[in-house]
């Protein structure tokens, strides 16, 4: 998500859920191949397998940026033509390109033929007034076309104009069949639904129907649903919270010795204990002394007292 899943969400997601896939921000394909690459696309090595998502119209200009992924060691190339935000439409990318589908198959078209990991694309159900299922599935027979073998699907039409980017986060609602349908009539094509996951719950009843589940939001303000999930699906051991930031607190003290502020990282933990004793304690004093100068870990570790003492039993 843009503004949210950067390097070091990335890096924490992945303590949380070993066999996930991540997915960087959107990042333009022009900014790639003109801009500076190793601040928009460097990475740690522990957050493979990971995803290179990228947006733009122009085929060749996608084409290098995907060579340039492709080189900085990424493990897909993404093109999301799901994004509604105003920049993003300002700009001929993102959810406005379900317009123009024989646009985008030139685009997945021109990047497979430029790399060799694959090419996937994201996009919503519908866009505007082009909200039949026929529109779906003409999309989608345009990029099998191109050579997609995997589409992950919004399951909520964009509106572009009329709603804000929030507003189109609620409105209209999911239509999940319309997914499931997707995937029943081409069952060769790797389907992954997007859109509303917020727990192992709903991510096995969707396995049912599709191959893949995203998560975006849910995982952002609830991280630790990336661990319930992974231990539902794969098994894996449950962590303790605690544990989690102690495998993070390596990473934090290698950042801040290259130059990184505390705030940078510590935002992206706020969630970690949402819905537990004393959470809203541990983001407030998180909050108030991530930003401070010189902060460091020892920051995190001050907010896990707070949540401690205020989860704490009180005495009749």
């Amino acid at each position: 998500m843009m503004d949210w899943t950067d390097r070091h969400c990335r890096v924490f997601h992945r303590l949380l859920s070993p066999h996930a896939r991540l997915y960087t921000e959107m990042v333009h394909a022009h900014a790639v191949v003109r801009g500076d690459r190793q601040r928009l696309l460097g990475f740690d090595p522990c957050e493979h397998p990971l995803a290179l998502q990228l947006g733009g119209h122009e085929p060749a200009e996608l084409a290098a940026a995907a060579r340039i992924g492709v080189e900085f060691g990424y493990d897909e190339i993404n093109l999301n033509v799901g994004c509604p935000s105003d920049r993003v439409q300002s700009g001929r990318f993102g959810a406005c390109l379900m317009r123009e589908p024989m646009l985008v198959a030139d685009g997945v078209a021109a990047m497979r033929a430029a790399v060799n990991v694959p090419v996937t694309v994201k996009c919503r159900i519908g866009v505007d007034d082009q909200d039949d299922y026929e529109d779906l599935h003409r999309f989608a027979q345009n990029m099998i076309d191109a050579g997609l073998k995997v589409l992950i699907v919004h399951a909520r039409k964009a509106w572009l104009h009329g709603l804000s980017p929030k507003e189109n986060r609620e409105i209209p609602p999911l239509n999940y069949p319309r997914v499931y349908r997707l995937k029943q009539e081409f069952p060769r094509l790797t389907v992954v639904i997007n859109g509303g996951i917020v727990d192992a719950d709903a991510a096995k009843s969707h396995l049912q129907q599709v191959d893949g589940i995203m998560l975006g939001r849910a995982a952002y303000h609830d991280p630790f649903v990336l661990a319930r999930i992974e231990h539902a699906l794969f098994d894996t051991p449950l962590p303790a919270r605690e544990d989690v930031l102690a495998q993070l607190a390596p990473y934090i003290a290698a950042q801040l010795r290259g130059g990184e502020a505390l705030h940078h990282i510590a935002r992206h933990v706020l969630g970690l204990y949402l819905g537990e004793p004393g959470a809203r304690a541990f983001r407030r004093h998180l909050s108030e002394h991530m930003r401070a100068p010189g902060a460091d870990f020892r920051a995190i570790e001050a907010a896990l007292v707070a949540l401690s003492e205020h989860a704490r039993p009180q005495a009749a």
